[in-house]
């Protein structure tokens, strides 16, 4: 993805000062914006000391009128908290602003009725976006221009990689693969480190061995044009040692049980839309 200045004349507002929203503000003020220039609501003590320790900014124990000069407020709370934090905040917000909602599942309908605006950007982020390593699947309502989708890609920008999603509906896709898929590559690299140590190996080799072993594989990925099928086929000589391990998989149906966990994170992204978007 190409690299952003960020424009540092925008007023920037994150309701919520938790993980993700420490990520953005982290890029942010590491690519030149202003301290002064982050507004922050988080009612949690520590939460707010972190964030000051950190970063320099001032955060919020709840919304106030500091909000009213936001250009783009980014929601980093959690689903079950969304509508309340939206109505807490939305009496101080311009009407102007553009909204950025990193919540998983609450849908931009529900958004727009409880913010009374349609100027609405949901993205999907995963957790490597705290080292910068993240990806973030982004959809835009109508409403919201080339301008308003620069602002969007500016922010998100500072935490790794992004791309834009057509249909809303994508990003329960989005949530399964990405967003929930560091927590799948941990699993394996846990097992991989019990497989290593099962075998007579320190845990710090095992550990190194396995991070460096996924490390090294997805930047051969994400350099080479031939689908991962074929890397794969062509590292798994019939009858070496990873051909015994890959037949052991496929006879286990760990690809199928694998697909199928994708798909109950997507069934689970969607129903997370029916519980809290309400």
């Amino acid at each position: 993805m190409p690299t952003h200045t960020t424009t540092t004349h925008l007023t920037i507002a994150f309701i919520g000062g938790g993980n993700m929203a420490n990520a953005l503000i982290g890029g942010l003020i590491a690519q030149g914006q202003p301290a002064a220039q982050i507004e922050v609501v988080e009612p949690w003590d520590e939460a707010r000391a972190r964030l000051l320790q950190s970063f320099g900014v001032t955060a919020q124990a709840a919304p106030g009128a500091a909000l009213a000069r936001a250009d783009l407020v980014v929601w980093a709370v959690k689903p079950q908290t969304f509508r309340d934090a939206a109505h807490a905040a939305a009496p101080h917000l311009p009407t102007t602003a553009l909204h950025l909602s990193v919540a998983a599942g609450i849908p931009t309908a529900s958004i727009a009725r409880w913010l009374g605006s349609d100027r609405i950007v949901r993205a999907m982020p995963n957790t490597p976006a705290l080292v910068q390593r993240g990806m973030t699947g982004l959809f835009a309502c109508p409403e919201v221009d080339s301008a308003g989708r620069a602002q969007v890609e500016q922010v998100i920008a500072t935490t790794g990689q992004w791309l834009w999603v057509e249909a809303e509906a994508q990003l329960d896709a989005v949530t399964a693969l990405s967003g929930s898929g560091p927590a799948y590559v941990f699993l394996f690299l846990e097992a991989m480190e019990q497989a290593g140590i099962a075998m007579g190996l320190p845990a710090t080799q095992a550990r190194q061995l396995a991070v460096a072993t996924f490390q090294g594989a997805s930047a051969l990925a994400a350099q080479s044009h031939e689908a991962p099928e074929v890397l794969r086929q062509r590292v798994t000589s019939k009858g070496g040692t990873t051909h015994a391990a890959i037949s052991h998989m496929q006879a286990q149906g760990v690809p199928e049980h694998f697909i199928a966990a994708i798909r109950a994170a997507e069934q689970r992204a969607r129903e997370l839309a029916q519980e809290f978007g309400e």
